[in-house]
């Protein structure tokens, strides 16, 4: 038995009975409803969250910069891979 029921947010699935408030899922923008293992697969999938300090975080923040500074003067390229930047960095080295 299959029954979604949206004025009341209540889901039956195999006579289990799901209750969610609406005021919550108002407050909370919505709601999202997966299988554990498709949940599972984008959990394996996130990237890991670093947070630095002192020396570490004053060496990411200057790179950063340099980064964005070579951006904004048009030194840096377009590539559709790693492989294909360092192949064209490669080729720019050797010009020199």
């Amino acid at each position: 038995m299959s029954h979604l029921t949206y004025d009341a947010i209540a889901i039956y699935l195999d006579m289990n009975t799901v209750k969610i408030s609406k005021k919550k899922v108002r407050k909370e923008g919505g709601i999202v409803i997966l299988p554990i293992e498709e949940y599972q697969k984008l959990v394996a999938g996130t990237a890991p969250t670093y947070y630095l300090s002192g020396k570490d975080a004053e060496k990411v923040d200057s790179l950063v910069t340099e980064g964005l500074n070579e951006y904004k003067s048009g030194k840096s390229i377009r590539a559709s891979s790693v492989k294909e930047a360092l192949r064209k960095y490669a080729a720019e080295a050797n010009k020199r």
